[in-house]
């Protein structure tokens, strides 16, 4: 049952990030509406709403088929441009800033919800015309659905409105950094509460009982809890080899475990690795640092030629390097204060170096983007570091950095300034 359980949460993490998963979910939502509208029309709904308010109520079938035909012609137009409107955003986001933008604008739910309400409007609209008959008489004609549907086509319109604004607010580069960074915070933020009150170390695990994926994908997530029964279950420690984002082979090494297992159980801990095609930020924060850092990139290209947001893209880039410096280079998991679980994570050497070689490449002739970069560092070295050697790291990427800095450009007063940020740092360029 827990297995079972397993694989349903992955495939609704699966499909959930998909385009089509909110407009097919609320669009069969309307498809069963019709049924229930219709079960209230024989009911007598039709029949007070016409005592009530008898100019609600379409009283002829002609009438009513008109309305309804071109609500739902109005409709369609509608949800093509929307859907137009989309691809658009899709591809300028692919264009100007990186590719690996689109999983998270494709998973954004309020576009995702306007196209389903526009789906489940036509569809409910469709349903009711089949159930008008042109001849009927007065009382036989479902006037509440018919209401009901001129209803749905006003909400249609309000939400018509409301995707035009998040759809021009969407395709803004500040909104997009914006939202990359609030979701890679808050990951990181559940990464940190979980990590408090865990001092107790883990086991070399070199000698344990080493088990290979029977399938290949990018790792996703993992189950955490049911990986803790299982430790507890089989009184053994597991430790899981792979980096969350990574693209694992079949047979390559993904978990280690104290005690030797049977196939069976080896099956059973494998059904808890979710693997997935695309990487979402909500799951993994290191994506973050590799969209944002693309964006740098981008902005900084010839084609691009925008320091402006680049500078923006390294704000953010700071804000979450100083709270990854807060974590461990492991995460170890414990349940009643017992180390069952270990995670292997991006180093911060790791992380740091590979966000700082790509903007050495594109950027470091950008006297604006060295400044920035220099104040990043100076930024880096004053906040919080959960481990003593982070610092040492810091001023080596600096090195580094404006070395490369000092080999792309000529001017004296360039020279000049880069070496001031050196010397602020503590750093000695004069070999270089």
């Amino acid at each position: 049952m827990k297995k079972l359980f397993t694989r349903l949460l992955s495939f609704f993490n699966a499909i959930r990030s998909r385009i089509a998963f909110y407009p097919t979910v609320i669009a069969l939502l309307g498809f069963l509406f019709t049924f229930l509208t219709l079960f209230l029309e024989e009911q007598g709904a039709s029949d007070l709403l016409r005592e009530n308010f008898p100019s609600l109520i379409v009283n002829s079938g002609d009438t009513a088929l008109s309305v309804l035909g071109a609500i739902i012609t109005g409709l369609i137009s509608m949800m093509v441009f929307s859907f137009s409107m989309v691809m658009v955003l899709l591809n300028q986001a692919s264009n100007n800033y990186s590719p690996r933008l689109l999983p998270g604008l494709i998973s954004d739910r309020k576009h995702q919800t306007v196209l389903g309400i526009y789906l489940a409007t036509i569809l409910y609209c469709i349903f009711i015309m089949v159930a008008i008959d042109p001849d009927a008489s007065k009382k036989d004609l479902p006037g509440f659905s018919v209401f009901l549907g001129i209803v749905f086509t006003v909400i249609c319109m309000g939400a018509f409105i409301y995707f035009i604004h998040t759809i021009s607010q969407s395709i803004q580069i500040n909104n997009i950094l914006e939202h990359i960074h609030r979701e890679s915070k808050n990951r990181l933020s559940k990464l940190l509460d979980s990590e408090r009150n865990q001092d107790a170390e883990f086991p070399d695990s070199k000698d344990w009982y080493e088990y290979k994926a029977k399938k290949s994908g990018y790792f996703q997530n993992l189950s955490i809890a049911n990986m803790l029964d299982l430790c507890e279950e089989l009184q053994t420690q597991f430790h899981i080899l792979p980096v969350k984002g990574v693209f694992i082979l079949k047979g390559t090494p993904v978990f280690r475990s104290k005690k030797e297992l049977d196939p069976e159980k080896i099956d059973e801990i494998l059904a808890n690795f979710n693997f997935a095609r695309k990487e979402l930020v909500a799951d993994n924060y290191v994506l973050a640092f590799k969209q944002i850092t693309e964006i740098i990139a981008k902005a900084m290209s010839p084609g691009i030629n925008d320091p402006g947001t680049a500078v923006n893209a390294i704000d953010y880039l700071t804000e979450l390097m100083a709270l990854r410096m807060q974590k461990r280079d492991s995460s170890i998991v414990n349940r009643n204060d017992k180390c069952l679980l270990r995670l292997n994570t991006v180093n911060f050497e790791d992380l740091i170096y590979n966000v700082l070689v790509t903007i050495r490449t594109y950027c470091s002739h950008d006297l604006i983007i060295t400044q920035k970069i220099g104040v990043m560092f100076h930024y880096l070295l004053q906040q919080k570091q959960k481990e003593s050697y982070y610092k040492d790291i810091i001023l080596t990427e600096a090195r580094l950095f404006f070395t490369s800095a000092l080999e792309a450009v000529e001017s004296k007063n360039d020279i000049d300034l880069i070496k001031r940020y050196a010397e602020n740092l503590k750093i000695d360029l004069k070999n270089n």
